[in-house]
Formats: C-alpha cells, structure tokens, sequence
C-alpha cells in the first residue's frame, strides 16, 4: 500500500515523518512494586503511614489519574520498608491480574505491590500521553505479548521493549490535553448517571412504600405476598424446538443494575434447557441475585434458567410495577436468601413470601410511568455517554497514530 505523503512505516505503523519511535525503556527506568511478606501481616499492613496501592485498584475509568480513593489501606512504616514507594506524577501499569496493562499517572505518594510496574525517573515524554498510548494497546499487550502459563504478566523486560510513536513535546502535551477534556467529560457524565440511579433508587423508596403519594390519589395500600399475584413462567424448551432467529437471553446479556439488555443472543446459539418468557414478563436473574441483573421482556423469547421469567395476574398488578418491584432494595435482599455457596441462587420458597404494598391498579400504573421517565432519562445518558466513549476511542486511532495533527 503506498504511503500518504509526509508518512512513514514503522514497528509501530505509519506514522508522520518527523515522528520517531522509542521503547519505553528509553524514557526512564522500569522497575516492579514489592510486596511485604508474610502477606497480612501486622507489622505491615492496616497501618495508616502510606496509601497502599494493589493491582485491583487500576480500573478501566476514563480518568487517566489514579486516585487515592481507588487504592486498599495502609502499610505501616515498617510495610513501607518492604514495598517500593512511588512518588505523586509517576506513571504505572499492572503488569499482572485483570487489569493488565493498564496505565495510570499516580496524584499521590504511595506503595505498590508487586503486581504494579513503574517508569520512575523519567528522562523523557509527556506523561500523559505516554499513558494514554499504553492504554490504546491494552488488548494487545493482554493477548500478544504477555507471558506466563497461568497468570499471564508483563515482566520489566518486556515492557522496557513496548514501543511508542513519539512525536515532539508540544504535540505530546496537546495531544494529551485533547484526550483528557473527552475523559473529563466522561467523568462528568459517569457521576451524573450515578446521581440520577441514586434518585431514582430514593424515588422508588418512597413511591413504592407509600411514604410518597402522587397527587390525585390516597387510599389503604393492601399488603400482599409477592406469591400471590406473581409467578415463574415455568416453561422449558429445548433451543431446536424454537425458530433459530429467536431470542435467547443469558445472564451476561442483561445490564448490572441498569435494566437493560446489553446485547442479543440467537437460539441457533445455545444447545442446553431455557426457559420461554413472554413479552411484558420480568427476566430476573437468580444466581448471584446481588448482581441485579433484571429485564423488562419488549417480545417473546427463551433465557437461561438461571433467570426467572416472572408472570403475573395483570388484572391485579402492572407490569411496570412488578418491574419496580424487583428493583429495590428490600426485595435484592430478600432474593439474597440463597442455596448453594459457591453458585448462591435465589429461593423462590422465600421469594415468594416477600411483603408488598399494593395500591389501586391505577396508582400503581402512575408510579410505573413516573419511573419509567426517569429510566428513559437514565437510558438517554447512557446513550450520550457511550458516543462519547466511540468518540474517544476514534480520537486516540488518529491521534496517537498522527492521521490527524493538532499542532
């Protein structure tokens, strides 16, 4: 393929001619955190001289920045002689667990374990956009290039060899600039759907309990067993008796949380036992009930008979009630009461002795609606935030590659 004018090919691809590549060994030294031994030791950790700073704590949030909300305890003085300590402005990577070569650019002193790497002493690149390049090579890094026969890691050798484009200083900084307003903006709409789930969750305390009443309506609410008006849809199939295009929902389909179905399964797909469900039924997953993995069905299909298909006498309860109802607090921790300890499911001789409060038919189709807008609020969110993500992910391809300059 011939190359556009004023490019070049590279071990890193095509990039601009006047860019050139170097290894992460060349921009300062690689060094690996420590870990005080014997682990848990009170002479060591639970102390409250040093933020300790494990692998689980490098999440894949928007913000480039580890926060020291996002690490676990404190060493102790003594720990703090056993661990290696990185001062605030060093950039780090796992190098091993789920969070694999993932970076971030520490805002604080503290230790790290020996599933952390480090460039201290850096000679050399704009922080930032050195990490925003790691984290653009992330899915490589997990899949071509880390070792390790059961635990796959990225020893310091390797991540010495990690080359980079590298362009001059001021397109470095205006490059990282750039992609740090989209990830301020994603922060931002990250705590603006956190704060409307949390309304949304105060809104559902106080319509679904009466402790709230919309205007125009009052009245006794009758306490009822959940049992007596709601079921199991207790329907097997087998995926080949069922048209192939059908949909077959599994727990890892449906959002955590949020209500949502996440992406779609065909029947032509699964082999083992389902459960039918109908539309306007409520899939609600129980295994792992503390996960909150529930659905509103918007057609016919089949699911994993690890989720309840639940039906109900309409005549008594809406559906956008029931669908509340799954959601709250008091009923995921009723649906906690669970058999099994490694794979802990719900129990529907308990679940079905679970306590609501009814009110009239048509109280309870406006509390529906009321949280009903608020999900389509949330929903249309969620959507924003998502394009804003595609359009991240678009920028980081032209920028760090230089298909587009901004100096």
């Amino acid at each position: 393929m011939e190359l556009r004018p004023g490019y070049k090919q590279t071990e890193v691809g095509v990039i601009p001619e006047e860019w050139e590549v170097k290894h992460l060994g060349d921009l300062g030294a690689i060094v690996r955190g420590g870990s005080p031994r014997p682990a848990g030791d009170p002479r060591y950790f639970n102390g409250n001289f040093i933020p300790w700073l494990t692998v689980a704590a490098l999440t894949n949030v928007p913000d480039h920045q580890l926060h020291i909300s996002e690490t676990f305890g404190f060493l102790t003085e003594d720990g703090s002689k056993h661990s290696r300590t990185l001062k605030a402005g060093t950039l780090i990577i796992a190098n091993s667990g789920a969070t694999l070569g993932v970076a971030k650019v520490l805002n604080t002193t503290c230790c790290a374990n020996d599933g952390i790497a480090a460039i201290i002493n850096q000679r050399d690149g704009d922080k930032i956009f050195v990490c925003y390049f790691i984290n653009s090579q992330t899915e490589r890094l997990r899949e071509d290039i880390a070792t390790g026969n059961g635990q796959p890691n990225l020893n310091t050798t390797i991540i010495r060899g990690i080359a980079l484009p590298f362009p001059r200083r001021g397109e470095q900084s205006a490059i990282a600039e750039a992609l740090s307003d989209v990830d301020a903006l994603l922060s931002g709409l990250d705590k603006l759907i956190a704060k409307k789930r949390d309304l949304k969750q105060a809104a559902m305390q106080q319509l679904l309990t009466g402790k709230t009443r919309l205007p125009g309506f009052g009245g006794e609410w009758e306490v009822r067993r959940l049992g007596e008006f709601v079921s199991i849809r207790n329907q097997k199939v087998m995926p080949a008796q069922v048209e192939p295009e059908t949909l077959c929902v599994e727990l890892e389909h449906v959002g955590q949380g949020d209500g949502r179905l996440l992406t779609r399964g065909l029947a032509s797909n699964s082999s083992a036992s389902k459960y039918r469900f109908r539309a306007g039924d409520v899939l609600f997953g129980r295994l792992r009930s503390y996960l909150r993995k529930y659905w509103r069905a918007s057609e016919d299909g089949i699911c994993t008979t690890e989720i309840w298909p639940l039906m109900f006498d309409r005549d008594q309860v809406s559906a956008g009630f029931v669908f509340a109802i799954v959601q709250t607090d008091d009923f995921i921790e009723a649906a906690s009461v669970s058999y099994g300890t490694h794979m802990p499911r719900a129990d529907w001789g308990v679940v079905r002795n679970f306590e609501v409060a009814l009110p009239s038919f048509e109280e309870q189709t406006a509390i529906a609606e009321v949280l009903s807008d608020m999900d389509t609020e949330l929903a249309t969110l969620e959507a924003r935030r998502e394009k804003t993500h595609l359009l991240k992910q678009g920028m980081m391809q032209e920028l760090l590659t230089g298909k587009t300059r901004l100096v």
